[in-house]
């Protein structure tokens, strides 16, 4: 069992930027078998200036700036609604995209290699995909939005196979977006609009489903990411209800995190360059305000008025070393919890 007094804050990585160290919207990260973490920012609207602005950032836990790839538009290689992001065993780095309903292949790198991928409902065909992840044979998992199901690809996109439906039964879904393995190869499926995770076997077979709607504890309000730790245990986005959550392997609540940010290596740098007096107004200033619990979304009016908490804490994944990264959308930013 994870106890919570074994489960800490260690530090942030990322802030706010156009380019360079930083992101911008955040949605998805994965970790290369190197450590190099590779974060994927949505961006802002899809003008024409903004375009630059969506991108993946190579980084490390450390906080150490490694580069960036990709930019916005139509192209081979560019992004418009980028959703997810993960790697194959051989260092291949898929990015999904809602708007151009494709999948994206680079190198580790971020040289362009291929794309796949085509709108509508029929078998390998999907409609706004979200989550993916590889499995042990070096296919991919995609979750199918709004077809609501999941489909299983080869990495250069031939059909293999997938289940679900729309529904709220045991193996339907609503809106699904996350999606990971555990170390057995089964799926976890996060049924955003249902406020659960259903658990699969390889196969698609429905094994358990955890969760409901609401804000208490094994509850969710809009979960959008998970990762499963080598124990089993479950680590939740739970977006909407601005925490993270842990289950157990069987879906028992463990613990809950808000959120404890300081200022990120990168952050720091941008105030010690050029913006000394600004840093003076932010040391001075309360980021923890005692607050009026009457709005009716109060979690989300906290976390915007508190630094230190998740702000849309939208995608979760566990290096090599058992550091949990949570990353949030809203507060362009990863923190990072460890062990002991």
């Amino acid at each position: 069992m994870v106890a919570v007094n074994t489960i800490r804050y260690s530090h942030t990585v990322g802030c706010y930027a156009l380019g360079g160290p930083g992101f911008l919207n955040p949605v998805g990260l994965t970790i290369g078998p190197d450590e190099v973490i590779y974060v994927l920012s949505r961006g802002h609207l899809e003008t024409t200036e903004n375009l630059r602005l969506k991108r993946v950032t190579l980084c490390n836990v450390e906080g150490d700036y490694l580069g960036e790839f990709s930019t916005g538009g139509t192209g081979d290689g560019e992004l418009m609604w980028p959703s997810s992001i993960t790697m194959d065993s051989a260092e291949h780095i898929y990015v999904s995209d809602e708007a151009l309903q494709r999948v994206s292949i680079f190198d580790k790198t971020g040289q362009f290699l291929s794309k796949w991928g085509k709108q509508g409902r029929g078998d390998g065909e999907f409609d706004r995909p979200a989550g993916l992840v590889a499995d042990k044979d070096g296919n991919i998992l995609l979750v199918d939005g709004l077809n609501h199901r999941v489909q299983r690809y080869t990495k250069d996109g031939r059909f293999l196979g997938g289940w679900g439906s729309y529904g709220t039964g045991n193996g339907e879904f609503n809106f699904p977006w996350g999606i990971n393995l555990d170390s057995a190869g089964n799926v976890y499926v996060v049924d955003w609009r249902s406020d659960r995770i259903q658990k699969f076997d390889a196969d698609g077979k429905h094994l358990a489903t955890f969760g409901s709607s609401g804000s208490g504890d094994g509850q969710f309000n809009r979960p959008t990411g998970l990762a499963i730790g080598r124990d089993g245990h479950l680590y939740v986005a739970d977006k909407s209800n601005e925490r993270l959550q842990v289950l157990d392997a069987d879906g028992n609540f463990v613990a809950k995190f808000r959120g404890q940010a300081g200022f990120s290596k990168w952050a720091q740098q941008w105030f010690d360059v050029s913006n000394e007096d600004l840093k003076a107004e932010w040391d001075a200033a309360n980021l923890a305000p005692e607050l009026d619990p009457s709005p009716n979304d109060f979690l989300s009016y906290e976390s915007g008025s508190n630094i230190s908490l998740f702000w849309g804490p939208s995608a979760v994944q566990i290096d090599a070393k058992g550091n949990i990264l949570v990353l949030e959308t809203a507060r362009h930013r990863i923190q990072v919890y460890v062990r002991g």
